[in-house]
């Protein structure tokens, strides 16, 4: 992407366009590539089909082009309402949502731009796996030094300009009002960054850009205005997750050399994805919120506990426990 700190706006490199494929079949947020080697929710969905959902038709995927944040969306938040009318028209039954991650931001920011008669008469609920309410630390990271997230051809400075270049990333940005205005979330031996040190961080790693950016976005779901509909909250605990990156001298160029770990799901920490917390009584619809211990981030898609868990939401058996412990299935 290309960013224009004039128009605020980010733009396709000059002769490329970008299309996401897919809006409102499964096939592309089963798998993440044609050959069907990286999975992602083709074990939920399955699991949907043998209880009885049928593919593009009563379970249906909204794939969007991750790169951008909320604000620079504008025409996919038209094509999730129109999807959402028309399964509602078609089967005379309110609409479930489900989003993993930064989904839940999106499904978030998509809720709170609806009017309450919109959300009561179409919206049946909310389910949302391993959210980051508060923001993710991993993001200081990426956009400092890079984050290959385990792909051994990819080195993480080579990949840190294309991290750098999309909104999401600092609209991620642990949100000022959920930590501790001392909390280090970047320590070099030149300076430790808390989140009021933001704009000379990306001054410091070379990347003014991403100040503004941040600027852009950091209002967008921050205040975690509830969504006005019936809400199942659930993410991975138990799991050292870090939360401080402390780098030697060759920062920003060089990988971190050491970490400070707190609770999480070892990508997302459980203070930021329990912000959901919040919502209860806050809004007149029921918040449920469960913990799984020992569940990391990515599994929350594909676990056996969670699927099981989703079925009965969608059966109607609203009430869910407070917590479940994965480590218990381990022989």
């Amino acid at each position: 992407l290309v960013y224009n700190r004039t128009t605020r706006h980010s733009t396709n490199s000059p002769g490329v366009e970008v299309r996401v494929p897919g809006f409102g079949e499964t096939y592309s947020i089963e798998f993440l590539d044609y050959n069907k080697l990286a999975g992602y929710f083709y074990t939920m969905v399955q699991h949907l089909v043998n209880i009885g959902y049928v593919r593009n038709e009563t379970v249906r995927g909204a794939p969007y082009d991750w790169r951008l944040a909320p604000n620079e969306n504008e025409a996919y938040f038209i094509k999730m309402q129109d999807m959402v009318e028309e399964m509602y028209n078609q089967y005379q039954k309110p609409v479930y949502l489900l989003g993993h991650s930064m989904g839940c931001h999106y499904v978030l920011y998509f809720l709170n731009h609806q009017p309450q008669a919109w959300k009561d008469k179409y919206i049946r609920g909310f389910i949302s796996l391993g959210a980051p309410w508060g923001g993710a630390v991993k993001v200081l990271r990426v956009l400092a030094s890079g984050e290959n997230d385990g792909i051994p051809m990819i080195s993480n400075i080579k990949i840190r300009e294309e991290q750098r270049m999309m909104t999401t990333n600092p609209w991620l940005l642990p949100a000022e009002d959920v930590w501790p205005e001392d909390h280090v979330f970047i320590s070099t031996p030149a300076f430790n960054y808390t989140h009021r040190d933001y704009k000379r961080f990306f001054t410091d790693i070379s990347f003014e850009d991403g100040w503004h950016m941040w600027e852009d976005t950091k209002n967008l779901t921050s205040a975690l205005h509830p969504p006005g509909v019936e809400v199942w909250c659930m993410y991975g605990v138990g799991l050292p997750t870090p939360v401080t990156h402390i780098y030697d001298e060759e920062f920003p160029d060089g990988d971190p050399v050491d970490f400070v770990y707190a609770d999480g799901d070892d990508t997302l920490d459980s203070l930021s994805m329990g912000l959901c917390k919040r919502w209860v009584g806050q809004q007149e619809k029921p918040v449920h919120v469960t913990e799984y211990r020992g569940l990391a981030h990515l599994d929350m898609v594909f676990h056996e506990k969670v699927l099981n868990q989703m079925q009965q939401i969608l059966e109607g058996k609203s009430d869910v426990p407070k917590e479940v412990d994965v480590r218990l299935d381990v022989k």
